[in-house]
């Protein structure tokens, strides 16, 4: 596990995106959760992050945390992440006291009180604990914690005290090392997180991995896949909000003449539109592209592609949060549940569009979130997850 310093990090203002970097610091790991709902606090050093003129709280001496550049929110129902919009389920809690969580791990792990520490504070307050507990009492958190649970709990537990970009680097190598793939988890980071989130990620994993995340996608992929993911891969969509009406009808010609109107599909005009363009422009892009052909780009994209190359350019043109509710619900439907995803999602989540999530989940499955949870996990991990989902619908 890298070694974060104490402290936040800025606002977010897009799905997947994040924050303006506070003066003189240098990215490291951690960045904050676009599209957040969270109250904000009052006080100095009391807000979360992305409240721009909040000192940063954290412990003595400590080096400021990292951040990401501010990039713009393509999406009116996820307002910026610290600026009063809706979307996280992360409730206001105090700072934390590395004495409570000392606590936890003498005489006996007590769950209860870590799943109320960690399943009220935001992942700013959270990751400086590392640091604090070590630097008190000589330890290391993590690997007391890992030594004192077990199972899906312990898992969960992890999580939570991983920056955001350490996390999202974590599963990628995870999802890529090994004799199988988890494709879905390549998909699912790469075409939902922000150009600079993406970027860090990359910077985080060379330096965890000592391998570029290019690499390791190139080495374990093929094809127009590959070629998909590595275009995601470079951080580089536009984030404008502006959309060009021009361009917008000369995308969606270049759509309607790469695969409907020809035979056979040219893949390569697909990717560098769905990977480049900004989702503003996207959007007006598929409206054109219906009203020219009389098809929704989903429709056609099911009938021009198949396998991981046609989930991966319908994970690029979705809705963020129905997006996510229909993973959800894949990980817990039927037998079994796909407890690796369940936690990355409900992690990342859960200061970015839960709220919004939450709501698709109620629309397109006719039962909450919550509820499913509920009825697909148990003990200790399931009160857990139930704080990151944050309430019923």
């Amino acid at each position: 596990m890298l070694a974060y310093a104490s402290g936040g990090y800025p606002p977010a203002t897009q799905p997947g995106g994040h924050g303006a970097p506070s003066p003189n610091q240098q990215s490291y790991g951690l960045y904050p959760q676009p599209g957040g709902n969270m109250q904000q606090p009052q006080g100095p050093g009391a807000g979360y992050p992305g409240q721009p003129g909040q000192p940063m709280p954290g412990y003595g001496g400590a080096a400021p945390t990292p951040s990401y550049p501010k990039a713009p929110s393509p999406n009116p129902s996820m307002p910026a992440y610290g600026g009063g919009g809706g979307g996280g389920t992360m409730p206001i809690a105090p700072p934390v006291n590395v004495r409570d969580v000392e606590k936890t791990c003498i005489n006996g792990t007590d769950e209860q009180a870590i799943i109320d520490l960690l399943g009220s504070r935001s992942n700013r307050q959270r990751v400086p604990l590392l640091r604090a507990y070590k630097t008190s009492y000589g330890k290391d958190l993590v690997k007391d914690l890992h030594s004192e649970l077990s199972g899906d709990f312990r898992k969960l537990v992890m999580a939570t005290l991983k920056a955001p970009a350490e996390l999202d680097a974590s599963e990628l190598h995870s999802a890529i090392k090994g004799a199988g793939t988890d494709e879905a988890c390549l998909i699912e980071i790469l075409s939902s997180r922000s150009s600079a989130e993406i970027r860090e990620i990359n910077r985080v994993y060379k330096l965890e991995y000592k391998k570029s995340l290019e690499d390791a996608i190139s080495g374990d992929t093929s094809g127009h896949f590959r070629r998909l993911l590595i275009s995601l891969a470079q951080g580089n969509r536009d984030e404008r909000e502006t959309v060009d009406i021009s361009l917008v009808q000369q995308d969606a010609q270049a759509l309607y003449a790469a695969g409907e109107n020809k035979l056979g599909t040219d893949e390569s005009k697909f990717n560098a539109i769905l990977c480049a363009r900004s989702k503003p422009h996207l959007r007006a892009v598929f409206l054109q592209y219906q009203q020219m052909c009389g098809r929704d780009i989903e429709k056609s994209i099911n009938r021009e592609m198949s396998g991981d190359l046609e989930s991966g350019m319908l994970a690029c043109i979705k809705n963020t949060p129905a997006y996510f509710a229909e993973r959800l619900y894949k990980a817990m439907k039927g037998a079994g549940t796909k407890d690796t995803t369940l936690i990355r999602i409900m992690v990342t989540r859960s200061e970015v569009d839960m709220l919004d999530i939450r709501q698709e989940y109620v629309k397109n499955y006719g039962k909450s979130l919550y509820t499913h949870i509920s009825g697909d996990t148990s003990g200790d991990y399931k009160k857990l997850l139930l704080k990151f989902c944050g309430g019923s619908d």
